[in-house]
């Protein structure tokens, strides 16, 4: 059974018609990379699937929606505020617990971040910011993980972390990348769009970059 599902649909964005006829699925455990050139269609059918199915489903938008005056600390933990009351959120937010600062330590610890938990989210580096990002992704928990260039402004070393750490945290992930190699090294499905239409569905294993040289051409 598929955890998404689009049969026919016409998506876009602002009254811009992006996919016209699209009859697409994911289903559970799948890892898919959506590739494909600028203005393809890609953020849009990811932004799709997270309106098809919110609950469960943990999101790293491309801007990183990050609130730039608040610690890293306070912006992972945002990604938790829906399993607490106000009361909770409120004074975690003026003296953080020592349990969920224990708990968002041992994360960034896995994404190279402890030394900011405190820092403002305005000062960091673009990578850094980005981490903060997926960080607070995977403190959401849940079963899925949609990511709008989740590693794109981040070194290759950095980008295997990451990566790593989002496929041992959920079950199923669907990231829009713009680096090939990456995607069929840490993905089981590669979907290739352009100008609206999927032209490439196919499984990862035994694709090389070479293969998919048409989608951008």
């Amino acid at each position: 059974m598929n955890l998404f599902e689009f049969k026919g649909a016409k998506l876009g964005y602002n009254g811009r018609a992006v996919f016209s006829d699209l009859s697409f699925g994911i289903r559970r455990g799948e890892r898919v990379a959506l590739v494909g050139p600028s203005g393809a269609g890609k953020s849009t059918l990811l932004a799709a699937l997270y309106d098809h199915r919110p609950e469960g489903t943990a999101l790293v938008p491309q801007d990183g929606a990050l609130v730039k005056q608040l610690s890293v600390y306070h912006n992972v933990f945002m990604g938790r505020l829906h399993k607490h009351g106000s009361m909770y959120n409120v004074l975690n937010l003026l003296r953080p617990f020592p349990k969920p600062v224990r708990e968002v330590t041992a994360l960034l610890d896995r994404l190279d971040l402890r030394d900011k938990l405190f820092a403002p989210v305005g000062e960091l580096s673009g990578g850094q910011q980005q981490r903060t990002a997926v960080a607070r992704a995977l403190f959401h928990g849940g079963e899925v993980l949609l990511g709008d260039e989740p590693v794109s402004a981040v070194d290759g070393m950095q980008a295997r972390e990451v990566l790593e750490a989002i496929n041992q945290a959920y079950a199923t992930v669907v990231l829009v990348m713009h680096d090939v190699r990456l995607a069929l090294q840490f993905t089981t499905r590669i979907v290739g769009v352009r100008a609206g239409r999927i032209v490439v569905d196919r499984a990862s294993a035994g694709l090389n970059p070479s293969d998919l040289e048409d989608l951008f051409r």
